[in-house]
């Protein structure tokens, strides 16, 4: 495109995430301080049509920008110039989280009130899992909570009920145990090397193995590694104008419901190196009544092999210099927390 079109183009994208109305050339002309005409700009708006960047509803309408043209529009907001106060004000935010968990919760959250649209984040353990503590603490009825923190700073819980009665000091001499001899272990080596010291003969003698045993059939760091997703903003769909049927918001709002899917969509769309901006205008691919939002997003690494995924869902017509400014200071914000 010639610098004029590129103008237009971006003129005619940015009225109609305004207006949500189809651009009229007049318009465009009117905005411009080069005095244009209106008849030219309508000249180019016909160009930019036929290669696809602008569509025509009906022939008396304006113009309404396609996926094509928001792409063109996006790169040129790309990498704007962060703003430290800002990466300070979000860190400061984070850094008051004790676990990886509260910090995608509340990351989530901070998208969504940065730019109105819906905020997703995702924690992804890391494949091998390295013991940093457990902690046991005793509950009525034989039930224990058992609590597993491993080095990428993910906690995980269960509550389990036991066959025979443990007091608190046991629980504490079994956590003392399973911490001492096994913190830094991968789970894996930990639940091979424990299998193997139940198995010796001297084991049956030993009244503490004889109660890590009872908590080891339990479950005891036989824990699930599953991503921890978060989502908050859906209400901000409502009432925008996605041509969707009472029936196919219904349908939209049951797919963002589902974890499941929201990972999907993540590991679809946010396929680039990690720290790299991903965009995905219309998410028709991902489900039919997705056709009229967009995606920005990246993938950070995190200490100890895990990472986080933190990402904008949105209209077509978001903001999008908002939207890729708060994924970018959230990225930095990330990168900057301690370990």
């Amino acid at each position: 495109m010639t610098q004029r079109e590129q103008e237009i183009l971006h003129s005619v994208v940015e009225c109609y995430i305004q207006t949500g109305e189809p651009v009229a050339s007049r318009t465009i002309a009117r905005n411009r301080r080069d005095g244009l005409s209106a008849a030219t700009v309508r000249n180019v708006m016909a160009d930019l049509c036929d290669a696809g960047y602008l569509s025509q509803p009906h022939t008396s309408a304006g113009r309404v920008p396609t996926q094509k043209a928001f792409r063109v529009y996006i790169q040129s907001l790309e990498r704007g110039r962060l703003l430290m106060t800002e990466v300070q004000r979000v860190l400061g935010e984070l850094s008051r989280m004790d676990t990886i968990e509260a910090r995608v919760e509340r990351s989530s959250r901070m998208l969504t009130e940065m730019t109105r649209s819906i905020g997703i984040t995702a924690a992804i353990p890391a494949s091998s899992q390295t013991l940093d503590q457990i902690e046991l603490v005793g509950l009525s009825e034989q039930r224990v909570l058992m609590v597993v923190i491993t080095r990428d700073r993910m906690v995980r819980n269960r509550v389990v009920k036991l066959d025979e009665f443990v007091s608190q000091d046991e629980l504490v001499s079994i956590r003392n145990y399973i911490n001492r001899n096994f913190a830094g272990w991968t789970l894996a080596d930990i639940r091979a090397d424990l299998e193997r010291r139940l198995e010796q003969q001297n084991a049956a003698y030993d009244a503490l193995l004889k109660r890590v045993t009872l908590l080891y059939s339990k479950g005891l760091l036989d824990i699930e590694v599953s991503p921890e997703i978060h989502m908050d903003g859906a209400s901000n769909l409502v009432g925008l104008d996605l041509h969707l049927t009472r029936e196919k918001l219904r349908d939209l709002f049951h797919t963002l419901e589902e974890k499941k899917r929201i990972l999907q969509l993540l590991d679809r769309f946010l396929e680039q190196p990690a720290g790299e901006l991903a965009v995905q205008v219309g998410l028709a691919d991902a489900h039919p009544s997705m056709r009229e939002l967009s995606l920005i997003g990246m993938s950070i690494p995190l200490h100890g092999g895990s990472s986080t995924k933190i990402a904008v869902l949105g209209p077509m017509r978001m903001n999008y210099g908002k939207a890729i400014s708060a994924i970018y200071h959230m990225g930095q914000a990330f990168r900057s927390l301690p370990v």
